[in-house]
């Protein structure tokens, strides 16, 4: 488990595959896995940044967490752990209620529910997945997630909307002019360009960097939990949808990229990343999901080797040993933030756009229609409901609403006979029960 068979570099060719059970020589290794470590950095540190956690604490529980998936999956499905973006919405409003331990509570709460869906995965397969989460409605609820978090992008820009604007134009640039890793990596890039730009027009606050100790324990910090507070709890609980999903397209992806067969090993990884988020939430980091950007990088070296995630996780626990690393990413202006969030939440967005089109969805269908339209109304105007002192935002309540609407619809469609589809006037009727 702990072994991988060498691989001579001698007379490898660009069409190569490096699978995960192979290594190149060790300091080729490294370099990769400092690759993926880049790869992972930026999106992972935003949300610390976003959300009031410990940068620190994070990256020390993206590391660990990684080795944990890399040991539970049997060291066979390269991935890292880094922050997931599903969570923003419901932990800066459960952050308001019940300030961060009550956030973390949550974090915590979805991480034990997406290690259940594991095991009964793991021992039941994913087909009734399929059935409760069509691609319409997982990429409606992928999709209303980034949607619903345009006005946190709005009001950071809005602090300082020129070096936002900077910001922001680094990022697009970098994704159009650079090609390969450096195009994938267009969110970093902006960072670092905005970052320096605040830093030469003297906005970056050094006092904490200037305080901080090179090498320390990283900040934890306890959740706490409010039974008067436990129906706000409920808004946390549509997150494990588009986890499953995320993970789920992770073993999906990766499997094509190898051609090998990997759904055996979905059980495993939505386990592992749900025993990741836990620990991290006890200890007052991020909470994790699998990450596209490290497929970005497997796709472009073809190098799956999973001793270059080991690498990648140890430089992460490293990094987290670090308070001074932790107060430099702390110390990111809002306007930096405005720019690069603009262009994340945007992208979030249209990743659940993407399934539609990937799965081909029929939006002729009244179904399909109203279970993606309702749902993105409700969560990018924010529908809000109050139930004594818990309060559902739109994310929770546009899940709900897209569930509910299709299966809703189609249970009525059968109960009917027959498949409505939205159509010119005179146009043949559609019987095809399928989406």
């Amino acid at each position: 488990m702990f072994t991988w068979r060498y691989r001579d570099e001698t007379n490898l060719t660009a069409t190569d595959i490096i699978y995960p059970e192979e290594r190149l020589s060790w300091g080729r290794t490294i370099g990769l896995g400092m690759q993926h470590v880049v790869a992972m950095f930026g999106a992972t540190f935003l949300v610390p940044i976003i959300t009031g956690f410990s940068p620190s604490t994070t990256l020390l529980f993206s590391g660990i967490g990684t080795i944990l998936f890399l040991l539970i999956t049997k060291n066979q499905l390269p991935s890292y752990l880094g922050s997931s973006f599903a969570f923003l919405a419901p932990i800066g409003a459960a952050t308001t209620i019940g300030g961060p331990g009550f956030a973390l509570s949550g974090v915590i709460l979805v991480g034990v529910l997406l290690a259940i869906v594991g095991v009964i995965v793991h021992f039941a397969g994913t087909r009734w997945i399929g059935a409760l989460m069509p691609p319409v409605v997982s990429g409606t609820i992928v999709a209303l997630i980034g949607f619903n978090l345009a006005p946190a992008a709005r009001d950071n820009f809005v602090k300082d909307p020129g070096l936002a604007a900077i910001t922001l134009l680094a990022v697009i640039l970098t994704s159009v002019l650079f090609r390969g890793l450096v195009g994938r990596l267009s969110i970093l890039v902006g960072v670092v360009v905005g970052y320096a730009t605040a830093a030469l027009m003297g906005k970056v606050d050094w006092t904490k960097v200037e305080d901080a100790a090179w090498v320390g324990l990283p900040e934890f910090t306890s959740p706490t939990f409010d039974p008067a507070l436990l129906p706000a709890m409920l808004m946390f609980v549509p997150i494990v949808l588009p986890l499953i999903a995320e993970n789920l397209g992770h073993v999906k992806g990766v499997g094509q990229l190898l051609h090998r067969d990997l759904d055996p090993l979905a059980g495993r990884t939505l386990f592992a990343d749900g025993l990741a988020t836990t620990i991290s939430g006890i200890f007052g980091g991020s909470p994790t999901t699998t990450y596209g950007e490290n497929i970005g990088v497997m796709s472009a070296t073809r190098v799956f080797s999973t001793a270059a995630y080991w690498v990648a996780a140890i430089t992460a626990i490293l990094l987290g040993l670090s308070p001074k690393v932790g107060a430099i990413i702390f110390a990111t202006p809002a306007g930096v933030l405005g720019g690069v969030t603009t262009a994340l939440y945007g992208l979030i967005g249209i990743i659940g756009v993407r399934i539609w089109i990937e799965n081909q969805v029929d939006f002729s269908k009244p179904r399909n229609q109203f279970a993606a339209g309702v749902g993105l109304i409700v969560a990018i105007a924010d529908f809000t409901l109050a139930a004594g002192q818990a309060s559902f935002g739109g994310i929770v309540l546009g899940t709900v609403a897209t569930l509910v609407i299709y299966h809703l619809m189609r249970l009525l469609e059968r109960a009917r006979g027959g498949v409505e589809t939205a159509r010119p006037d005179h146009a043949p009727p559609a019987t095809d029960p399928t989406d």
